[in-house]
């Protein structure tokens, strides 16, 4: 038995959540790791906006916040929107792996 996926609405409303979000947390990530470690918050911006291997790691950490997203979503029973955060979500896999990986 197969189920097909069907795109609609609610699933692009849910990619879009899961594509932004994590780009809204990166700061509040940045400052908590500055925090926790004494470091500068510029610090830690500029090395950031600097170092391709420490903005992958970054952004790794701040896609942790869209499991809250998909939680809340998935216990109100808004399957479509929970399965668009994942997508969304997943979106930065390709970029985490490149920088990981093969470079």
């Amino acid at each position: 038995m197969t189920r097909k996926i069907k795109w609609n609405a609610r699933m692009t409303v849910g990619t879009i959540i899961g594509v932004i979000s994590p780009f809204l947390f990166i700061p509040l990530t940045i400052g908590l790791i500055a925090w926790s470690q004494n470091y500068m918050f510029s610090t830690l911006w500029t090395k950031f906006q600097n170092d391709i291997m420490v903005q992958s790691k970054f952004i790794s950490l701040s896609i942790i916040p869209n499991l809250l997203w998909f939680y809340m979503f998935l216990n109100r029973e808004r399957y479509d929107i929970a399965r668009g955060i994942i997508i969304g979500s997943a979106l930065f896999l390709p970029y985490i792996v490149y920088i990981n990986l093969i470079r």
